[in-house]
């Protein structure tokens, strides 16, 4: 158990600093071309993995037209999304809005997937957008203004993770995760490339400066490859329970990171809109006891 644990904590400290990372990237490599780096580095771990295990176990085909469409809504776009909101906020705060992603799954699976949801899911998920209100001061004019991109595509982005993982528990039963995650890099870099080509290419030179390779490295190898393994780990050896406790821990420690290298202030509203979003998270998270048996057994 001790190792589960180490490896969750682990986890969250790597994706809490992938927000740290991107804010360091995005600048010199753009948004798409940040999301171009993020995947090509990753491949670097995974790719090899795959391979190895598909010569290994030779399975069948694998359905590609569905793994195309989970690496777009689950690394192209939201991935870009989240390099643009950080254009305009801070990596805190992103992180915050990121740990929404839960609320917008619930939402998703009952508007397009005829997903029930129960009493306390529609509380939790309430709870949750009052979180998001506190986090912005209750200035929702705002959004409409300075901190329209910043949040607007953060939220977005979310909504995006929200749909891929209604979808995929439903497209890509009995695919193992190293191949869905080999395949949403391979995407997301495709999408990096397509939208470089429209808009702003990366700065080569300055990706020899230190600082921002070793943040290429850590946000596309560990933050996207050794990540994905730990979480696969967690998920086997733990439970799915077990698995989202990480949604918790990430924004914490995005916080922390954020706070030690780059300075950014960690205020009241940041605390308290966290912990009000955790609550919602909490509650929509929740399932009757019927509920959750007829999920399990869909999900085998």
């Amino acid at each position: 158990m001790a190792r589960l644990y180490a490896a969750l904590i682990t986890l969250s400290l790597i994706w809490g600093l992938s927000f740290v990372f991107i804010k360091v990237i995005v600048d010199p490599a753009g948004v798409w071309g940040t999301t171009f780096l993020r995947c090509l580095a990753g491949l670097l771990i995974l790719l090899p993995l795959f391979i190895r295990n598909r010569r290994k176990k030779q399975k069948g085909p694998l359905p590609i037209g569905k793994l195309f469409i989970v690496g777009l809504i689950n690394a192209g776009l939201p991935w870009s999304l989240i390099a643009w909101s950080e254009t305009q906020i801070n990596s805190n705060t992103a992180s915050i809005l990121n740990a929404t992603t839960p609320l917008w799954t619930a939402l998703i699976g009952f508007a397009i997937f005829s997903v029930v949801l129960t009493g306390f899911q529609w509380v939790g998920i309430l709870v949750g957008f009052l979180g998001i209100l506190v986090l912005m001061d209750f200035q929702v004019a705002g959004l409409f203004t300075s901190n329209f991109i910043g949040i607007g595509t953060m939220l977005l982005a979310t909504i995006c993770y929200g749909f891929a993982g209604q979808y995929t528990r439903r497209a890509l039963q009995g695919v193992s995760m190293v191949a869905i995650s080999t395949f949403q890099l391979l995407v997301g870099m495709a999408a990096g490339l397509v939208g470089m080509m429209f808009t702003r290419g990366i700065e080569w030179g300055a990706l020899l400066d230190m600082k921002i390779l070793l943040s290429i490295i850590g946000l596309g190898c560990f933050g996207s490859g050794v990540a994905a393994l730990l979480y696969f780990y967690v998920l086997t050896n733990g439970s799915p329970e077990f698995a989202s406790t990480v949604t918790y821990l990430i924004p914490a420690s995005a916080m922390v990171w954020g706070f030690v290298l780059l300075g950014e202030p960690i205020t009241s509203n940041l605390i308290l809109g966290l912990i009000i979003i955790f609550a919602g998270v909490f509650l929509s998270s929740r399932k009757g006891k019927k509920q959750g048996k007829t999920r399990e057994t869909a999900t085998q």
